[in-house]
């Protein structure tokens, strides 16, 4: 039945219906695992991806890789727990490397994001710095290429 979740991982639209023909099994069977998968905790929500650009609303995005001390019998969980808890923060992740957490943040100016990580990220007691990457452009997200390319309208001159 994993391939019920990569269906609807890639389109959160597909319905019952449509993937038990895709897949060329029981109806039934599809809502009866999407509705297990629900109650495990599998699936735990559905998201349409929006390219932001094509609107007339600015939305700017950041990374920000924070060190932080992790908390002892907690670890980063109780760290992690504080800073997810943001309306600003989409994404979080604990990673390997030079950093310990890594926070996507979205405000509607860089200015915005800068005091969101100044003044809410960095004041954290196990904070011990951050590093913000401002996002210039998308090109995939959520395993979406976001098509951003313009037609080319110009006519060709010879001479």
């Amino acid at each position: 039945m994993e391939k019920i979740l990569k269906l609807l991982e890639r389109d959160a639209t597909l319905t019952p219906e449509t993937i038990a023909v895709m897949l060329g099994i029981d109806e039934a069977a599809v809502k009866a695992a999407i509705d297990e998968y629900k109650k495990e905790g599998v699936i735990i929500g559905a998201k349409t991806v929006i390219n932001w650009e094509k609107t007339p609303d600015e939305v700017v995005s950041a990374i920000i890789e924070l060190k932080v001390t992790p908390q002892r019998g907690e670890g980063y969980d109780k760290i992690a727990s504080n800073i997810y808890q943001y309306e600003e923060v989409s994404d979080l992740y604990l990673m390997s490397g030079a950093y310990d957490l890594c926070v996507k943040v979205e405000g509607k100016t860089m200015k915005e994001v800068a005091l969101f990580v100044s003044e809410k990220l960095a004041t954290i007691d196990e904070v011990i710095s951050t590093s913000t990457h401002f996002v210039l452009k998308n090109y995939k997200v959520s395993g979406m290429v976001v098509d951003t390319k313009k037609e080319d309208i110009r006519e060709v001159i010879s001479i």
